[in-house]
């Protein structure tokens, strides 16, 4: 079964979790293309929806849903997006679409954050790279200081104005390269999304859809 199939499946397993005047975070990718139809055909009511790319809000928008800016919103219920890779202990790499800052601002802010992937993107062990997003001041010396961290070509800034970099640097221990990354001066954020951070994960495997 093709990967897109699993990504629908996965996608509108989340959609039922979303009930009647949820505050909804909406993540960014092709996992997520496939629930913002699905969210919408259940004509909820009072949905207050955020979205962490342009192009996420500007589908939802086309479909109906509401959408409005994440600033006058404190909590959100719930928040669902995909992911490039899961490990099996529930670290998540995150990024693949530029979008990682602010999909883990969304998550953070979210009493319920549900990953969604289809079978390909669980892995034994978290891979290199790592996506992160640098600040535009000073962001070579910024690179500079990170070993293995190269300026992603041809992308666009992130939807606030940051640069987006891989980083290759080895993932065998991601909480002391997230700890690293976190502290480093010039990084914005990092795509490395802790095990505290995800509430459940919805694993596709063919029309089966089940938790990690």
């Amino acid at each position: 079964m093709s990967a897109d199939t699993e990504k629908r499946a996965a996608a509108e397993a989340s959609a039922l979790l979303v009930q009647d005047g949820m505050r909804v975070g909406l993540g960014t990718g092709s996992t997520v293309a496939f629930l913002l139809p699905a969210l919408a055909a259940r004509g909820l009511r009072g949905l207050r929806c955020v979205a962490t790319s342009v192009a996420t809000e500007r589908r939802a928008r086309e479909l109906g849903l509401p959408v409005e800016p994440f600033d006058a919103l404190e909590r959100l219920d719930i928040a669902i997006d995909g992911a490039d890779q899961v490990a099996p202990d529930r670290w998540v790499v995150k990024g693949g679409g530029g979008a990682h800052t602010r999909e883990k601002a969304v998550a953070a802010a979210a009493d319920r954050f549900v990953v969604i992937v289809s079978a390909d993107k669980v892995v034994d062990a978290l891979h290199p790279p790592v996506p992160i997003e640098v600040l535009r001041f000073g962001a070579a010396a910024t690179l500079h200081r990170l070993p293995g961290a190269v300026v992603r070509e041809g992308w666009p800034p992130s939807p606030d104005g940051g640069i987006i970099c891989d980083l290759h640097a080895p993932t065998d221990d991601p909480a002391a390269l997230a700890a690293r990354l976190s502290a480093a001066t010039g990084v914005v954020e990092h795509g490395l999304f802790p095990p505290g951070l995800i509430s459940d994960v919805l694993v596709a495997r063919g029309a089966d859809v089940s938790s990690l």
